[in-house]
């Protein structure tokens, strides 16, 4: 807080897969027990000093080549006990107040727009109360990201086209309604 800073864009609980990810040194294990546990320590460390936390990168964000667009295939058992697992403890026993969806696809969709992950295992499985964001200039389209439940689209966003999709019917009053409500429960939590 001293330095300005009311969102720590961490932990990184992603299971360390191959050595050669550039993104390693942000994530904690290749158990996924140990990444949640230890996610779980952080998370309630540095909320209790009212400073939100961004649990990333959700999910299957395990390696550096064409980490954009690659596509990870994943079973159901593994995508639930290796890849989600570390996600699932530190949400059920910490409540970030952000989570960050990842660049890449999971079984041919974009994370930020998989309504099965963000909305129906994240929020609805789990019990999920905070806002999710995508990572950095991702390249998936915001109607079907706020559909999915992805509610921040950063560093910047395209709001006509969300307006446009609310005009001809391909997106709900209500999808964004929810994502204001989870942006306006992120501000308060936040304070100043």
């Amino acid at each position: 807080l001293s330095l300005g800073t009311n969102v720590v864009l961490g932990p990184g609980v992603n299971i360390k897969r191959d050595p050669r990810c550039g993104r390693n040194f942000e994530y904690y294990s290749e158990d996924p027990l140990l990444a949640g546990m230890m996610a779980r320590s952080y998370i309630v460390g540095v909320q209790s000093e009212h400073v939100g936390t961004c649990l990333k990168h959700f999910c299957c964000n395990n390696k550096e080549d064409n980490r954009m667009f690659s596509d990870s295939i994943v079973s159901e058992r593994a995508l639930r006990e290796i890849y989600l697992k570390g996600f699932e403890i530190a949400v059920k026993t910490a409540q970030p107040w952000l989570l960050m969806s990842s660049y890449n696809l999971l079984n041919g969709l974009f994370t930020s727009t998989s309504y099965e992950l963000l909305t129906g295992i994240l929020r609805e499985e789990w019990g999920y109360q905070g806002a999710v964001t995508s990572d950095w200039g991702n390249s998936a389209l915001e109607v079907f990201e706020v559909k999915a439940g992805n509610d921040i689209k950063m560093p910047f966003g395209y709001p006509q086209a969300l307006q446009e999709a609310v005009e001809f019917n391909n997106l709900r009053r209500e999808d964004l309604l929810n994502v204001a409500r989870h942006i306006m429960e992120l501000l308060l939590k936040l304070g100043d």
